[in-house]
């Protein structure tokens, strides 16, 4: 049942609006509360009374018109929904919101919030097979945006291909399913380490790496929404700490390994997302060191290594680990695998393009120590994010791991 979820329901111009109807139906007699945002195109097909009768609430269409309560209505909705489905969804605004165009209320809202949002696209087959239109769904795919794929038939127009918008009862299962997912991590309790360590030089200055921390704070908003508890424990990044979500901040790698230390015992999954710096200076200056010289020579001694000291207690833990590397990166990532103990492991080569540290986006390969060797190919972190947490999933179901 979906008794209080709150879905905003998006409706484009198409002959397939008439299925939007039966779905919004078949999702209120579920118990989800819907407000519906028609486009003015849509309005030629079904009128707004039709969907504000079934919906029972007021249909919104135009971004001018009076409001009813004195609220900015794009933002309330952009923060009401539990999840965002556009129902049918056109290559219009499909290609609007892949660009950033927000010119009426459908498109204004989903820019503004940060719920899922789901597209179920029904258009002529020409259309849908359209390479702009494949590379603007590709763009929103990398962006965490999901696509309920199209099915294959008569179209409207007489054609014979993909472009029909599936059945009401095949969307109505893609919401249920993505709220069964959404709470599949509930009871459990993550730690989740992300950013770079800093490990001072004198008062004024400190080694570190490029680290941004976006890909730790990702899975811990991913792991928070599926209704895991979350601490984590985070470097100095400039990043928001997701909702939900308890933060532990360090600068040290010594004292990233002290707050693990604390809560370890009563975690399931480790996730070491972070990049903890490997050495530090062996002696730190009272004063700010003056350029007096030509070279400056220092000493450094080795930090601990918090996987392997984790891996080595695990017991029936999860610990997930990362490999940035350079080079080698398969033979890198599989001895510390090996080394450190872990499920598995996420490794990139942070040369490539779109792969480092500072982006949005990230190309993996996953491991797991058994001849599983997965290639992702570039896509957002906040995407990369879901792809490592339903893996985790799966391994807390197989070793019903239940607290």
């Amino acid at each position: 049942m979906l008794t209080g979820k709150n879905i905003v329901v998006g409706v484009t111009g198409g002959i397939a609006v008439y299925k939007a109807v039966d779905v919004i139906s078949k999702l209120k007699k579920m118990g989800a509360n819907i407000d519906v945002i028609m486009t003015k195109s849509a309005k030629e097909f079904v009128t707004p009374l039709t969907f504000s009768s079934i919906s029972q609430n007021r249909v919104i269409v135009d971004m001018f018109e009076q409001p009813v309560e004195w609220d900015i209505e794009h933002i309330s909705l952009a923060k009401k929904a539990d999840l965002f489905l556009i129902v049918p969804a056109t290559a219009n605004i499909i290609g609007k919101v892949a660009n950033g165009i927000a010119d009426d209320m459908l498109t204004t809202t989903i820019m503004a919030t940060t719920s899922k949002v789901i597209f179920g696209p029904a258009m002529n087959t020409n259309m849908y097979n359209n390479t702009i239109f494949n590379e603007n769904v590709n763009k929103l795919r990398e962006n965490g945006y999901e696509f309920i794929d199209a099915d294959s038939g008569r179209l409207a127009c007489g054609d014979y291909g993909a472009g029909k918008l599936p059945q009401p009862e095949i969307i109505v299962d893609y919401v249920k399913d993505f709220f069964e997912r959404a709470q599949d991590l509930k009871d459990k309790t993550f730690i989740i380490t992300a950013g770079p360590t800093i490990e001072p030089l004198d008062p004024v200055r400190y080694l570190t790496n490029y680290s941004s921390g976006k890909m730790g704070y990702a899975i811990a908003k991913e792991a928070s929404r599926r209704g895991a508890k979350v601490t984590l424990v985070t470097g100095p990044t400039n990043l928001d700490i997701p909702q939900g979500v308890e933060a532990i901040r360090v600068n040290t790698t010594r004292e990233m390994l002290e707050a693990i230390k604390l809560r370890f015992k009563e975690c399931d999954v480790l996730v070491k997302a972070a990049a903890p710096l490997d050495y530090r200076p062996d002696i730190v200056s009272d004063h700010k060191i003056k350029k007096d010289e030509n070279t400056l020579k220092m000493s450094f001694v080795k930090n601990p290594d918090i996987a392997y000291e984790f891996g080595k207690i695990k017991g029936n833990k999860i610990i997930i680990g990362f490999a940035a590397e350079t080079k080698d990166v398969i033979e890198n990532a599989t001895r510390k695998i090996k080394k450190k103990n872990f499920d598995f492991i996420v490794a990139n080569n942070v040369a490539e393009q779109d792969a480092g540290f500072r982006g949005d986006t990230n190309v993996v390969t996953i491991l797991d120590g058994k001849d599983n060797i997965e290639e992702h190919p570039k896509m957002s972190k906040d995407q990369l994010s879901g792809v490592i947490v339903d893996k985790i999933t799966t391994l807390i179901q197989r070793r019903g791991i239940d607290k």
